[in-house]
Parts: structure tokens; sequence; C-alpha cells
């Protein structure tokens, strides 16, 4: 016997219009240790099978009379096996007349599991519906295991395509909710013992402990999710030199409570996954106890009912599919910790050579307001940069951006700054600081570009002169309100290119003049001269000072960038 043989007791609906015979048949069913359903027709057999279908309980398989007074029974199996809800129910035709081979050829392309010629010996009868639902059982078993590895491969691919270790652990923790039918939480252990989490979305809100969308991953200091994280960290530890994936139990009493249901201590199942190198534990956290929750992909006959299916009725299953999971976001995770890593020294590096508005040179005779934003967390660091310096003929000005974005990238960045610096200890002329920056790309960094506007101000005179290699011009808002862009322009850093004489101007001290990125303006799809006239606009429009027209131009435009912005602010005074 596999398993199968013994079928535990079962519901038999009964469609006989004969009394006689649908007693004969209940009670040959009933003494097998049947529950039995007898109708008359077959519209009181589909209604009957509605009011089961809403109360969750469909019988097993449909013992279907063919010569019904109403309608055929091949009529009535067509429309049982046409409505999704009832589609796999087992139907079994039985008949004492239409027993000729098309009788029973008719019966199956309609979709009855077989056909059975009464009067028939007991144990026949009795074969006949064990075959029939051990069919529908199996057959859902493999229609049920096939959903959940399309479920499992959604998750992992979802998990392998997160920008950071909040969506990974919010893809996890999504996967493993519709896998186990839970509410789940993802741990994410960095290697300096940070945990980062995320939770599923039918996990309770409101309670203290779950991360609102768009919230930082990393767990405060505060709630049960901080207990659970430290206790999984101890776990993690206690299995230092073992890796691979392992599955443990925590006793309700060892567990925060409330922490998958509100007011509700319960045992907590931990999936926990190692990788190779013995760090970056991922931790898939579920409650023990099942409960029936809506999963519209199962079988009708997995809980009797096709919107419900009994979870973790099959644990081991359950924690494999779990396991596999876990060990996906363990691997997913390795890369967004090391650029996590790489993007916190990049952008150390960036504030550590971009002196704060507080620290920038005393500049006599002008006003210099600077601005630096990185891009948001799920964006690298690029190379974008500015200086204010102080020459022999005036102040010069600098905004840059290092093609690229990466540590390299912002390590260039910083060559370009120390160079200018020096540079203009001897030269200031913007054109001729322009091509030292350009050879000296091209000897150090042959592969590297950039994009640089040096404008040297006269603060005596208000003479000006501005050069430009690949840059967005920069933009004087004069008094009265007129905003307009400095016609110069330029080949990128980097290229060998022949430049242009620089742009004169003169300044008169009512006019600003602004120096931006393109991480201020760019959006994807949207096109660059576009994004220059909304610049153009919103900067005419601002409030005068230096100080209020970067604070406006960053709450218009600086949220959720994905490129780092740098700005810069002059004003005669």
């Amino acid at each position: 016997m596999d398993g199968y043989d013994k079928i535990a007791a079962t519901t038999v609906l009964v469609v006989d219009d004969v009394p006689a015979s649908r007693y004969a048949m209940g009670a040959v069913l009933r003494r097998a240790g049947h529950d039995v359903v007898p109708v008359g027709s077959a519209g009181e057999a589909l209604s009957e099978l509605d009011v089961r279908l809403r109360a969750g309980a469909l019988p097993d398989v449909a013992l279907v009379d063919v010569g019904l007074p109403d309608m055929s029974g091949f009529e009535l199996c067509r429309r049982v096996k046409s409505r999704p809800s009832t589609a796999a129910l087992p139907v079994v035709h039985f008949s004492a007349m239409a027993v000729e081979a098309g009788d029973r050829c008719r019966g199956l392309d309609v979709g009855a599991d077989a056909f059975l010629s009464v009067p028939a010996e007991p144990s026949e009868i009795e074969a006949v519906v064990r075959a029939a639902v051990r069919r529908a059982r199996r057959r859902t078993a493999a229609e049920t295991l096939a959903h959940r590895l399309t479920l499992l491969s959604e998750a992992i691919v979802t998990v392998q395509t997160a920008r950071c270790l909040g969506e990974l652990a919010d893809a996890a923790a999504a996967g493993a909710a519709r896998l186990v039918g839970t509410p789940a939480v993802v741990f994410v252990i960095g290697p300096d013992g940070e945990p980062h989490w995320g939770s599923s979305p039918n996990r309770p809100r409101g309670h203290g402990f779950a991360r609102p969308a768009g919230a930082p991953a990393a767990v405060p200091d505060t709630g049960p999710q901080v207990a659970a994280a430290r206790l999984i960290t101890r776990i993690a530890q206690g299995r230092t030199g073992r890796t691979g994936v392992h599955t443990t139990v925590v006793p309700a009493s060892l567990w925060p409570a409330g922490f998958f249901r509100p007011g509700i201590r319960e045992d907590a199942r931990l999936v926990l996954a190692l990788t190779e190198e013995g760090r970056t534990p991922v931790c898939i956290a579920t409650p023990v106890r099942p409960a029936a929750v809506p999963d519209p992909g199962h079988h009708p006959l997995s809980a009797r009912h096709p919107r419900f299916t009994p979870l973790l009725a099959s644990a081991p299953a359950a924690d494999d599919l779990l396991a596999r999971l876990a060990q996906a976001a363990a691997l997913a995770a390795e890369p967004l910790l090391m650029y996590q890593a790489e993007r916190h020294i990049a952008l150390t590096l960036q504030h550590s050579f971009l002196p704060q508005p507080y620290r920038l040179p005393a500049l006599p005779g002008v006003e210099v307001v600077v601005r630096y934003v990185p891009a948001s967390s799920q964006a690298e660091i690029g190379g974008d940069f500015y200086a204010a310096l102080r020459t022999r003929d005036g102040v010069l000005t600098a905004v840059g951006d290092v093609v690229g974005h990466s540590l390299d990238a912002a390590t260039v960045m910083v060559e370009i700054r120390h160079a200018l610096r020096a540079y203009c200890v001897e030269e200031s002329d913007p054109g001729a600081l322009a091509e030292r920056l350009d050879r000296m790309l091209q000897h150090y960094h042959p592969d590297v570009t950039a994009t640089v506007c040096l404008a040297l101000v006269d603060p005596g005179t208000g003479r000006g002169r501005i050069a430009n290699a690949g840059h967005i011009p920069p933009l004087i808002l004069r008094d009265g309100g007129d905003a307009e862009y400095v016609p110069v322009s330029g080949p990128l850093l980097g290229l060998g290119l022949d430049r242009p004489a620089p742009t004169e101007l003169v300044l008169t001290p009512a006019d600003r003049l602004l120096m931006v990125t393109d991480g201020l303006i760019e959006s994807r799809g949207v096109d660059l001269a576009v994004c220059l006239e909304q610049l153009r606009t919103a900067a005419a429009d601002a409030p005068s000072g230096v100080e209020a027209l970067c604070d406006t131009l960053l709450d218009h435009f600086g949220r959720d960038q994905e490129d780092d912005i740098a700005m810069l602010a002059l004003r005669l005074g």
C-alpha cells in the first residue's frame, strides 16, 4: 500500500432520483466508513455544492446517476467540471441501463473520472470511490507542489533583483508568507552585527514593530524585532563554522509575544541560512501554529474550500521551500552588503574632501553657498563635487561630476579637486585650468571622463570668465526675476579635444550665479532640455538670497534622486 490505499473518511455526494437506489448506495458507503450526502436531482446537487462551497466543505467525490429527471448525469458532470471552484471534484457515473461503451466514453469526454455499472458488489463500489479520491488527491498534491515551486521561483527572482537590504528582506518575507500562508519576518544580519529586517504584507501593523514601506531597513533599538534579532544573532553565532541552512523552533517563552499575531504568544520556526564565508546570516521567521488563510492558488480538496489551504500541513516540505528561499536571500545579500560597505566608504570620502559650508575658505567680496546631497540609499555614490578657491585674480568656483558611480568615481573626484587646488596657485584662468585637468585625466585615468564648470569672478569689478567641459551651463539670476543660462560649452575632460575660449560676463551685486550637477534635475525618461527649463523656471521663482535659492531648489527637485547633487550659488557682496 502506498498511503493512499487507506483513504481517511470521505464525504460522498450521491445523486440518484430513485429513493430506494439512493438508500442502497448510501448504505454501502456508510458501512465502509464514508459520510454520505444523498440528493434526488441534478438541480439539488448543484445547490448542495454551492452551499458546501461557501462553507468550505466540498464533498470528496460525487456518484452521479446518468438518468436524472431534470438533466442527464453527463450534463451535470459537464457543469461541475466547467466551474473552477468545483472542477477538481471527482465524478463517478453509475447506471443500470446506460452500460454501452459509447455511454462510458461520453461520460469520460465530459470529465468524469470513472463509470460504474450497477448493481455492483459493495467491494467494487468502495474500490471505485477509493480510486477516484486517490487520483484526485495525487493530482492536487502535484498541482500544489507545482504552485509552491512557482511561488518559490517568483520569490527568488524578486529577492535577486532587490536594490537594497530593505527591499531584499521585504521580498523574502512576502515570498515566505505566500509559500506557507502565515505572517513572516526576515532578518539579515550584517558582518558588523547590524540587523536589517522586512515583514510580509499580511503581518499585523500598528503594534510598534512593523517597518512602514520605505523606512530604513536597519532595526532601531526598540520593539520586539530587536529582541528577535538579538536571539537570531546568538543562534547564528552558535553555529560558527557551520555553513548551509539550519531549521530550529524557538519556544514561545523565548520568542517576543505578539510578534506574528497581536496578543498571541507562540513558538517560532526559524530557517537560518549561513553563507560559505560564514557571515551574512539570513533568517526567515514564521509562526509554528498552522492556520487557514486565503490562498487562491490552491486546490479545493486541499482544505475542502477553493480559497483556503492548511498551513504547514507538511512541515518538512514547507521547511525545504523556506530553506531554498533563505539560501537564495543569503547569497543575494552578500553583494548588497559589499555595495553598502563600498557606498559608505565613498560617502565618507566625499564628506571628507568636500568642505562643509562652515569650513569654506574666507572669500572677501563674495557670498558663496554650497550644498551636497548623496543619492538615495538604493543608488551608488558618484563623483559629484564643488570647490570655492581664492586665486590671485579673484574667486574661482567649480562644480563637476566624474562619469560613473562607484568608489573609483569618488576617488577620481578627490584627485580632480586636489589638482585644481594645486593648479590655481599659479594659474587662475578657467580655460587653462580645464586644459590642465584634461591632460591630468588622460595621463593618470585614460578610461575616465568628467564634466566640470569653472567660473573666475573678480569681486571688485564683477567681471567673470567661465569655461565649461561638458557640464550643465551655469544659470544667472538677474535682479527682477530674469534667469538665463550662460552660453558656454566645451568637450568633457579626458578626451583631449580642443576647447573654446571662456565666456566673459559681468555680474552686478544683485545677480546670483548658480552652478549645479545633473543629479539635481535629471529624471529617467525626461528630455534634458525639459529638465533645464524646469530648473530655470524654478530658480527664477525662488526667493532672493543664495541660501534661499539653494534650499528652494533642493526642496523642489532633490527628493529621492538616483544621483548625487552638488550645488554652488554665488553673489557679490
